[in-house]
């Protein structure tokens, strides 16, 4: 069993750090996934007998890694839900892109997803998707950008950013240019969000990953 990266947990809400290449959910891989690590921690931790009640709000795609919240109730998974679909829960994200990106631009396009394929593209009949950011430093033909998530369709950032020709590095779907073994350069730095229960604002924050190719970044 993974060591899970706890960040904060009380009786409604535990926030925990998702490694890279695991699965937010079980699938067909039949990998460890996030929701098993978190209910394996809360079972072991509260010594509770059963099923443990953990509720899934948002996602991650499997490449990426970062911050993310469970619910512990499914009174709390209600409310976290339905921030998320009112948009009124934030998510960051830091990302490398090849090129060079604006200081900052609000990116919109309709996106469909092929469910046969899982791959998702610029199409008219799609669902609209926005993001904004910006440009935090340039170097070496790549930007390191900071996004601010407004709708989460299905790999959202990587089909926005590389259809504008600023594809993700190491994005194995999206990126022609991406080599076999790099990791994708997508992380999920950041979410604001009402605590379901006291209903007061909270944050938290993760510090950039020291890999590959973030580092080139971190002074």
């Amino acid at each position: 069993m993974n060591k899970l990266n706890v960040v904060y947990e009380d009786n409604h809400i535990i926030v925990v750090e998702k490694p890279i290449n695991v699965p937010t959910q079980a699938d067909d891989s039949k990998d460890l996934d996030m929701l098993t690590m978190v209910k394996e921690y809360v079972k072991e931790k509260y010594n509770k007998p059963g099923n443990v009640y953990i509720g899934l709000v948002h996602r991650l795609d499997r490449p990426v890694g970062g911050i993310m919240v469970f619910a512990r109730t499914s009174k709390a998974a209600a409310r976290l839900t339905e921030q998320v679909k009112n948009h009124t829960f934030k998510k960051e994200y830091y990302a490398v892109v090849e090129g060079k990106a604006k200081d900052s631009d609000e990116l919109r396009d309709f996106l469909l997803k092929d469910s046969k394929t899982n791959i998702t593209k610029v199409d008219k009949n799609g669902k609209e998707a926005i993001l904004n950011y910006n440009l935090v430093e340039y170097k070496d033909g790549y930007s390191l950008v900071n996004i601010n998530l407004k709708t989460g369709r299905s790999h959202q950032i990587r089909v926005q950013f590389s259809s504008r020709n600023l594809p993700l590095y190491g994005d194995q779907k999206y990126n022609k240019n991406s080599k076999v073994g790099e990791q994708l350069a997508l992380f999920s730095k950041k979410i604001t969000f009402m605590h379901p229960i006291t209903k007061e604002n909270i944050t938290f924050e993760l510090k950039m990953p020291n890999r590959k190719p973030f580092d080139m970044f971190i002074k």
